[in-house]
């Protein structure tokens, strides 16, 4: 039996930094973990791929190291390695590069000029609006064959409709040809049909250019399960699992195979916790967005059950956390769990996990139900008003919040137009309801998010083989300025709707009788802040619905999501803005009339108070 290795951060952080294939002016020092090999070798394009190959020599705590001075950048390189009789031929675990069509490692020297474009952007985490796109699908060439570059190419596009990050599906290498990113086998390469580690600086280097930030989708919680080099690394493994990366009993079973990392041995959990850094060290990206954390801290991926639970993992994520925290300041991480647990985004030495904010079940499931129930009657209004209000730590920025995203428009489900009218998700139907759910992310507290092609209505559901239909750009212009007027107030863009980007939120409004709610959002308050929202949620249309406002005086109309002029499928009702006069309702001293279309939302702020922002 392989006897656990726990090594000590700090120790371990030591030993790791030379891990890998370092590049010299002289030539290139390898060093591998790799405890239970009796010999290990490496060969490549500097040996004419010897058999062996050069030989290493064997460290204390399982390592394996040598210099070979004509191997050079570029050069493609594998390890071989002997126990017992049998010999595999595997690639570096830290190989920063993956050649395409050797599917072997690469040496390789970062001579990257940075210029001034490296500089982290993150706007204030109350101001974020976040965009999640795929990289193979996102190009509009007519093939699902997208690069980093043909991204780069629709930065001008995305800041126009007035996105502040991009978050992008899992950009490290995968085996196949195409791919979601989960699969992840090379956690310290850049897929290299993206475009590598270069395609990816220089989409870093242009979104900071156009004030957007880049966070990466990370996955800890499996490797594999395909062409995974990790699997039996150096011979050793127990009850045929997956050797010394992984757990070799029951811990080791995920949804994607036997293939959990053992989050409790030194050297696995150093390999995890350089693999993130690296990202944001080598990469500048600002943030991470952690794949399905519950399947990290427990093995069954659900609370409640204790024999399930894995405190390694947990202790894995603290520690990740706390080494963001005190590395890289001011870069967030985002963690992807699903099961509303607030323990996630609890401060590190409170005992949490540490991280900024968690996709948040509790806002997507109910808002998404909402949207696709056929009849009014089934729309809850509890249920929408709750999802609006929900937070964790009891902060609202501790949450993402969406109503689309690659889990929810795929496996099963579908784009939430298609949800709505699977015959046919362009009928007025599905544009007014799926835009009535855009409108709750968007002025609803919390970090809204927008899975890619949404804000034109994309139909069906999301593949990795399929590109994106940007001809829907032309046919649903409206739809696509409607949800850049959305974005526009939730940043307070005009300066009058600063409400959006305050931690206040209360629901003064739940008439269950004509499905509306009614939301207030507030900073300080005040003209130019104090933001009303007001959501039908059926199909019946009120010219003349009275609401609480908080003072008297004119209150304007800043959107109305079921204008005409964003669809000829929406309302004709003429939107005129509200004079409220001194009449409590609903809580306030003041109250008004107000036009109100057909599954819609209107906002209403006063003038003045405000400050435009960039």
């Amino acid at each position: 039996m392989l006897a656990r290795l726990d090594v000590v951060a700090a120790d371990a952080g030591a030993a790791a930094a030379e891990l890998g294939a370092v590049v010299g002016a002289r030539g290139t020092q390898f060093r591998v973990w790799a405890p239970m090999a009796e010999a290990v070798f490496v060969t490549g394009d500097f040996n004419d791929w010897a058999d062996p190959g050069a030989p290493l020599t064997r460290e204390a705590d399982g390592h394996w190291s040598g210099f070979v001075t004509d191997a050079r950048d570029g050069m493609q390189y594998q390890f071989r390695l002997r126990r017992g009789e049998a010999w595999r031929l595997k690639n570096d675990p830290r190989a920063r590069a993956i050649d395409p069509e050797t599917a072997r490692g690469a040496l390789c020297i970062d001579r990257f000029d940075w210029g001034d474009g490296g500089a982290p952007r993150l706007p204030p985490i109350n101001e974020l609006v976040i965009y999640e796109l795929h990289v193979g699908t996102f190009n509009g060439t007519g093939q699902a064959d997208g690069t980093f570059d043909s991204v780069r190419r629709r930065l001008p596009y995305l800041k126009a409709l007035g996105i502040n990050a991009i978050e992008l599906l899992p950009p490290a290498e995968f085996p196949t040809e195409r791919s979601w990113g989960y699969n992840t086998t090379n956690p310290f390469a850049v897929e290299a049909q993206y475009g590598g580690a270069d395609g990816l600086k220089r989409l870093v280097t242009a979104a900071h250019e156009h004030g957007i930030a880049v966070i990466v989708d990370l996955v800890l919680n499996h490797f594999g399960p395909d062409e995974l080099d990790l699997w039996q690394f150096d011979g050793w493994s127990e009850a045929e699992g997956g050797g010394i990366y992984f757990y070799n009993d029951w811990r080791a079973e995920t949804p994607w195979g036997a293939n959990r990392p053992d989050y409790g041995r030194g050297e696995v959990r150093q390999y995890l916790r350089d693999a993130a850094l690296m990202w944001l060290r080598d990469y500048r990206v600002d943030g991470l967005r952690f794949d399905a954390t519950n399947f990290i801290r427990t093995v069954r991926g659900y609370d409640g059950d204790g024999s399930g639970e894995l405190p390694d993992g947990w202790s894995l994520l603290q520690w990740i956390n706390d080494e963001v925290r005190r590395e890289f300041p001011g870069r967030l991480t985002f963690a992807e769990d699903l099961q509303r647990n607030e323990w996630l985004v609890k401060p590190v030495g409170a005992g949490g996990a540490g991280f900024d904010a968690q996709w948040d079940a509790a806002f997507v499931h109910p808002v998404r139900h909402a949207m696709i129930a056929v009849e009014d009657a089934h729309r809850d209004l509890d249920a929408i008003a709750d999802a609006i209000l929900h937070r964790y730590d009891g902060r609202p920025w501790s949450r993402v919040i969406y109503t689309e995203s690659h889990d929810e428009v795929a496996n099963g489900k579908a784009r939430l137009p298609t949800e709505i009218n699977p015959e046919n998700p362009d009928d007025g139907y599905a544009q007014r309801r799926s835009t009535l759910g855009a409108a709750l992310v968007l002025t609803s507290p919390g970090i809204p998010m927008l899975f890619k092609g949404q804000e034109f209505l994309e139909r069906g559901w999301f593949r990795d083989d399929v590109e994106l239909d940007w001809s829907l750009l032309d046919t649903f212009k409206g739809i696509h300025r409607l949800y850049r007027d959305l974005i526009s107030l939730r940043r307070n863009r005009a300066g009058h709707t600063r409400g959006l980007t305050g931690e206040h939120a209360e629901v003064f409004l739940r008439d269950a009788r004509n499905r509306v709610l009614g939301l207030l959002r507030r900073c300080e308050g005040g003209a130019g802040d104090d933001t009303i929202v007001i959501f039908n949620c059926s199909a019946v249309e009120h010219p003349d619905y009275r609401v609480g406002l908080p003072a008297a005086g004119t209150w304007r109309v800043r959107l109305n999501s079921g204008w005409r002029g964003y669809s000829e499928e929406f309302s004709a009702l003429a939107l005129l803005d509200v004079e409220a006069v001194e009449e409590p309702l609903h809580g306030f001293a003041a109250s008004g009339r107000l036009a109100l279309p057909g599954y819609a939302a209107v906002v209403l702020s006063q003038d003045g108070g405000g400050a435009a922002r960039a």
